[in-house]
């Protein structure tokens, strides 16, 4: 258990490093190179992870893990930095949606079919597999993607003016502009940013890293053993972010709401929701299997509204720096990760105690709630006017007159 515990860890050691570095790579050199070599590192790892194994046991599957940990530092910063520059604000709810969810559709099949494929070619087929995809992934995106609507060959003239229209984009150029570091910092609405963030990480990850023990020990329901069960959660996770994708968008294109509001109200169903359902499934009595994995997947799916909640509030509040934000957050965020399943195993003494699992999720139900208060009351959505660099003489007159002919 010791040695699974630090293969298992290893991962984040890496992943937490590169998190802010990512943000500002992603700024100086674009969000395509560093997600080009994130999937592409992970892929040849994953084909290395049999052989490593066989050759130098859990410690050489270690190594590979902090390496596909710190390559995967370069995802979530390089896909708000390509978000920034590819989505429409009038679509950017529902379009930041499908690609985030999609991580939590990757993780249900993966569950789901790698039984199978074990079952069929033996264990290492999984990660030849993952491999194998990977690297086909990573071929087809070379050729099809672009880092910014300006670049790609694959759009129509029409469709590259109306996202550029759409950002504000039109006739300049990419630069990468000084990260203001003492303004991000002392910045209010992006504390609260990276509070609500901590506070879904905390609740995710004690779910995902406990849940299948609490299944277990106090409801006799073993969710490890079955792949579809396993990936239900997940799978609900997937299908909520849709419709809740598209309400967030239907919401603003009505103006019924601000997009401050907005986000906030979507937040706030991806964490008060499954804070209160968290509650209600520390009181399921043992042996009513469909009642615990049916609140368990409402606790799970609910989150899917943090998408479309503080997920692209970096985005909203200084599109400039959205790479360098996400960095932020998610370093701040994953160092909960690692600090929550510990906190759990803290509290829990005896496993099959239900009394002693109730703390556990009073506890994640509470910094659900406090957490994401505290974003309800100081957070913004509103551009930060530390996103604007000022411009010298030149580049000002050179806008201005930008702007007249725009105008004509």
């Amino acid at each position: 258990m010791q040695v699974q515990s630090v293969i298992l860890s290893s991962f984040f050691w890496g992943y937490i490093i590169l998190q802010i570095p990512s943000g500002e790579m992603a700024a100086k050199f674009g969000g395509m190179v560093l997600i080009t070599i994130c999937i592409g590192v992970n892929s040849a790892v994953s084909l290395l992870i049999p052989i490593g194994s066989y050759y130098g046991g859990w410690k050489v599957i270690c190594a590979c893990r902090v390496l596909q940990g710190l390559s995967q530092g370069l995802l979530f910063p390089s896909m708000h930095n390509l978000i920034g520059k590819w989505v429409p604000l009038e679509e950017k709810s529902r379009l930041s949606t499908i690609i985030y969810a999609g991580a939590q559709l990757g993780t249900a099949l993966q569950l789901v079919v790698s039984g199978f494929i074990a079952e069929a070619w033996g264990w290492p087929a999984i990660f030849y597999a993952n491999g194998g995809l990977g690297v086909l992934w990573v071929v087809a995106y070379v050729f099809l993607g672009a880092d910014s609507p300006r670049q790609s060959r694959m759009i129509s003239d029409e469709e590259r003016l109306y996202i550029q229209s759409s950002l504000g984009h039109v006739g300049t150029e990419h630069k990468k502009l000084p990260t203001p570091w003492k303004a991000i910092f002392t910045s209010l609405p992006f504390i609260s940013l990276i509070v609500t963030h901590c506070g879904q990480n905390w609740g995710f990850w004690t779910l995902m890293t406990e849940m299948p023990s609490y299944m277990k020990q106090v409801l006799g329901v073993d969710i490890k053993a079955n792949g579809m069960m396993s990936a239900l959660p997940y799978l609900a996770m997937y299908m909520l972010s849709f419709p809740i994708g598209f309400m967030s968008d239907y919401i603003l294109k009505k103006k019924w709401l601000s997009v401050t509001a907005n986000r906030k109200l979507s937040n706030s169903l991806g964490q008060w929701g499954p804070a209160l359902a968290l509650i209600g499934l520390s009181y399921v009595p043992a042996g009513h299997v469909a009642l615990a994995v049916a609140l368990l997947t409402a606790v799970v799916g609910l989150n899917a509204g943090h998408y479309t909640g503080f997920m692209i509030v970096h985005i909203d509040m200084a599109p400039n720096f959205a790479g360098t934000l996400m960095g932020i957050t998610n370093c701040f965020a994953n160092c909960v990760s690692i600090v929550a399943p510990l906190a759990a195993g803290a509290m829990l003494t005896d496993e099959t105690d239900p009394h002693q699992w109730r703390t556990v999720f009073y506890v994640s139900s509470a910094i659900y709630f406090s957490f994401n208060l505290f974003f309800v009351i100081f957070g913004s959505c509103e551009k930060q006017p530390w996103n604007e660099v000022p411009q010298d003489k030149d580049e000002e007159k050179n806008s201005h007159v930008e702007k007249k002919i725009s105008a004509f």
